[in-house]
């Protein structure tokens, strides 16, 4: 794991949204992108891991080698990075700079290394964490999928019950969202963005 001290960045101030896989995380940042159109723009992480069916580069990842995204984090390109599963993950310092310089609120899907890596950063985002009702419901979800293998999907629960004590911890998130219901989650999380959302659409208009 590496972490950057990078300078405060011009623009909205980021919102990181954290949580384990399955969570429910892409739906509600997506919703949020489709109904606040002009206001929040998504960063798109690198990985080194092949794409899934449907996903494109550009838009669900950036997908790299690995030695292309090692030479990016040893140089200090990546505001974060981690390594899950054998693929390096993280974000570029011109991912949220290009969201930025739109003046629209980056959204960042990062997992818990990655939050604990921003939090040494002079990035200063809000800290928002979406978490499963029980890990029963979060492991329903994960064999719903079918995209896992069982060793992945236990390496994925292990890592959410890691990720579930650590949102415990005082100060670690601002807000913490439990996704029981998508649309009662979604209006928590709208409401927990409402006052940076009125800041961006009052400088728009």
């Amino acid at each position: 794991m590496r972490e950057t001290t990078t300078k405060v960045m011009a623009g909205p101030r980021p919102v990181v949204c954290s949580g384990p896989s399955g969570v429910g995380k892409s739906t509600l940042l997506k919703k949020l992108m489709k109904e606040y159109e002009g206001v929040f723009g998504f960063s798109i992480s690198h990985t080194t891991r092949k794409p899934r069916p449907g996903e494109q580069n550009g838009i669900d990842y950036h997908y790299v080698t690995r030695d292309v995204m090692q030479a990016g984090i040893d140089n200090g390109d990546f505001i974060e990075s981690a390594e899950f599963s054998g693929n390096l993950y993280g974000t570029s310092k011109a991912a949220v700079q290009e969201v930025q310089s739109k003046n629209l609120i980056c959204l960042l899907d990062i997992d818990m290394q990655g939050v604990k890596n921003i939090k040494k950063t002079d990035l200063n985002p809000m800290f928002i964490s979406i978490q499963p009702p029980s890990m029963e419901i979060l492991e329903k979800r994960l064999r719903g999928r079918k995209t896992e293998s069982e060793e992945s999907l236990q390496k994925r629960l292990q890592t959410a019950k890691i990720e579930m004590e650590f949102s415990k911890e005082p100060g670690a998130f601002d807000v913490i969202i439990i996704n029981d219901n998508l649309d009662d989650a979604y209006a928590k999380l709208k409401d927990a963005l409402k006052e940076e959302i009125h800041k961006v659409k009052k400088v728009s208009s």
